[in-house]
């Protein structure tokens, strides 16, 4: 369960370091977001660290992860209700994202 949410911090860390300087291109919103933006993204790179697979192991598993909490973003920030083929890829997502996470050995 520890695994699992630190790969969920390390998604919000990349969706906000990525989202804010979408705030600044795409809806003229102040350049000074890109500093707290350069910070989100080093804490993601931090926490990717953390993991205790091989960087291309942790890269894989968490993709799954990154998927289901962009959607949950979709539904919370952007307001747009995921649909059931978002829920449904989200489903296959972290199948695939737990095999390789917690296989054996």
């Amino acid at each position: 369960m520890k695994t699992f949410f630190l790969y969920v911090a390390t998604a919000i860390a990349e969706i906000v370091g990525c989202y804010l300087p979408y705030l600044w291109l795409k809806e003229g919103k102040s350049v000074v977001l890109l500093i707290p933006a350069a910070l989100s993204l080093a804490v993601f790179a931090w926490l990717l660290t953390l993991h205790p697979s091989a960087a291309g192991r942790v890269y894989a598993a968490y993709g799954g992860v990154y998927i289901s909490v962009a959607l949950i973003w979709l539904w919370l920030v952007d307001g747009v209700q995921p649909t059931a083929w978002d829920c449904a890829g989200v489903a296959c997502a972290l199948v695939g994202m737990t095999i390789i996470a917690f296989q054996p050995g």
